[in-house]
């Protein structure tokens, strides 16, 4: 597994597809560790005074990606004195080769790896996510997933696999994988803390 960054300042960016956990896990995950936690698709759609969906159907994807590489690049630069936080990121980042490069030089990267059947189990009734409004979602997260889990695995440094866990458990494990790198940013975070057998 490719070596994280040794900036202690470096954030903890999650990565993944549409409805792996990104946001509900680095909310946990940042409370745990006792950073900020900031979700870039919350600071696209401030910028851009829209959803997101609506903006991809007015502008096209293109645009769109031109504005989340420029926010990415913005969120993930540190500079004397800044802190980590925890990072969660839109599950199109990876598609630009700059995006990649920017996460895997500047953060810790996990990706939160979720099967496209368990995706669909948790998004089949989610009419916000603009790439799944497609006669035949379950076959589009197919796609993407081919498309993408590649993309994922070039930019991480560590592959949690989500299955069926519950959040506190996917917590505990990435904590366990920080630690291990000895990349955690406040020290003596997680003592004590395993990965549970029973997860929901």
């Amino acid at each position: 597994m490719p070596q994280a960054p040794r900036n202690e300042a470096a954030h903890i960016a999650l990565i993944g597809l549409p409805g792996s956990g990104k946001s509900t896990v680095g909310r946990q995950l940042a409370r745990r560790l006792k950073i900020g936690f900031v979700d870039s698709d919350q600071v696209l759609e401030r910028r851009l005074g829209c959803s997101i969906r609506e903006f991809f159907e007015r502008e096209g994807e293109e645009r769109f990606r031109d504005l989340e590489q420029q926010v990415l690049d913005e969120l993930t630069r540190t500079s004397a004195g800044s802190e980590a936080c925890v990072l969660s990121t839109g599950g199109g980042v990876v598609l630009r080769a700059a995006n990649r490069a920017v996460l895997h030089e500047r953060c810790t990267v996990v990706y939160l790896r979720s099967a496209p059947e368990e995706i669909f189990r948790r998004l089949r009734h989610d009419k916000s996510r603009p790439l799944l409004q497609v006669a035949d979602p379950f076959a589009r997260l197919c796609e993407l997933y081919a498309q993408r889990d590649p993309l994922y695995r070039e930019a991480a440094h560590f592959v949690i696999e989500t299955g069926r866990p519950s959040v506190a458990t996917l917590v505990n494990m990435v904590v366990m994988q920080l630690e291990l790198a000895a990349q955690s940013p406040v020290a003596g975070v997680g003592e004590g803390a395993g990965v549970a057998r029973n997860g929901t």
